[in-house]
């Protein structure tokens, strides 16, 4: 609400070498989504800019924020709302076979972090040698429009003193936060002085909210959107409303689990499940692959990852838990099957507003269209993530700090 992300994205978009500009705004695009939903808005718009300024079409700069943001949503260098929720919804599901269990919303972070890298370079190159080549075959036949004169991406004056006090403030906020994580007695530190099983790491969601807050005003203080206190509380307001459907669909599915768990349906299921797939020998590379293809199916009519993940989360972690695959795995496993074919329903809300941003160059443009252009990036992006995925777990590298992938 302050105007943070959309100059911190300016900015880093204005400085790209037109050779790096695709993956510059994958990564970017992915990073956005610490903003949530807000991130198609944001990052469709200065995509086409970015990509008018170097001399492409600005279809090719809203095909790639569009997959970008929802097609690999829940990835990204920096820890998202996203990963409070689905670690919230995995404890509440490995709860019916260990009461005692926790997965903290950092517990796919490696995992994560390193996806948004392979999926930038996945994204690249499918654009690159493909992508490029439809929207050039369509142009030839149909010039695009650009009517509109091209905006200035340089930050201002005002915006740049607002970027410097945002990353003062991020070094003050993460040195004390270290400082006050150092000492062996930090109530930060868990049992034994640990920091991965720690008060830190399970209410890292907090410290994130902290944190964004923190950067956010002192930048808002710094441009002039935030000239009072009272300003604050109206510029968040925006922010928590965007959370209502979150707040709706968690009583839902807090209503879920607790007749499931009331039932014993999720136990029996579980079991019943597990013990079929012991009998019939099934290796966990087979058990993963079946079930992120019959999600990703799925996710082409129900689109809400959260409300997906609501609805397999409670049979399909603790079914996995009895084979020994721990839920942090079958988190990262969802993340997967949920994100590519985001980007390819039409059911989308988002699908149709980039749908809106490209009409803008090209009015003739249709659902087909979109869908043309968005389907080999997904294809591509769910086996290049899906084989990234099954290396990692037989290698045996960790998911996020303290947690193994097997």
């Amino acid at each position: 609400a302050t105007g943070l992300l959309p100059s911190l994205m300016r900015g880093m978009l204005s400085k790209v070498n037109p050779r790096y500009v695709t993956f510059m705004i994958a990564i970017t695009a992915m990073a956005a989504q610490i903003a949530g939903d807000a991130a198609f808005a944001v990052m469709i718009p200065l995509a086409m800019i970015a990509y008018r300024a170097v001399g492409r079409s600005p279809i090719i700069g809203a095909v790639v924020a569009y997959v970008a943001v929802g097609g690999a949503s829940s990835v990204g260098l920096i820890p998202t709302g996203t990963d409070a929720v689905f670690a919230g919804l995995t404890t509440a599901a490995a709860h019916t076979i260990d009461p005692s269990y926790n997965v903290n919303p950092l517990s796919n972070y490696y995992f994560s972090a390193s996806s948004s890298i392979v999926l930038a370079l996945s994204i690249t190159l499918v654009v690159e040698l493909v992508v490029a080549k439809r929207v050039a075959s369509l142009e030839a036949a149909e010039p695009s429009i650009d009517a509109d004169p091209l905006p200035d991406m340089k930050l201002k004056l005002s915006e740049q003193r607002g970027m410097i006090g945002a990353g003062i403030a991020t070094v003050l906020f993460f040195g004390l936060l270290v400082l006050a994580t150092v000492p062996a007695s930090s109530p930060l530190r868990g049992e034994g002085g640990s920091v991965v099983d720690s008060p830190l790491m399970n209410n890292i969601a907090v410290i994130m909210m902290l944190f964004f807050s923190t950067v956010g005003i002192v930048y808002g203080v710094i441009v002039g959107s935030i000239k009072k206190f009272s300003d604050i509380p109206e510029l968040m307001a925006p922010g928590v409303s965007a959370l209502v459907p979150v707040v709706v669909l968690f009583f839902a599915a807090s209503q879920f689990l607790a007749y499931f768990k009331w039932t014993n349906m999720g136990q029996v299921i579980a079991i019943e499940g597990a013990g079929l797939l012991d009998r019939i020998g099934a290796a966990p590379i087979v058990i993963f692959v079946v079930a992120v293809l019959f999600i990703s199916c799925l996710n082409l009519v129900l689109t809400s990852g959260s409300a997906m993940y609501a609805f397999v989360a409670p049979v399909l972690v603790p079914m996995l838990m009895l084979l020994d695959i721990a839920p942090e795995t079958t988190q990262a496993m969802f993340r997967i099957a949920d994100a590519p074919t985001n980007s390819l329903t039409p059911m989308s809300p988002y699908f149709v507003l980039a749908l809106g941003f490209i009409r803008q160059h090209r009015p003739t443009a249709g659902v087909g269209t979109l869908m043309s252009l968005v389907l080999p990036i997904a294809l591509v992006n769910l086996v290049v993530w899906l084989v990234l995925f099954i290396l990692w777990y037989l290698v045996g590298l960790p998911l996020g700090p303290g947690v193994a992938a097997r």
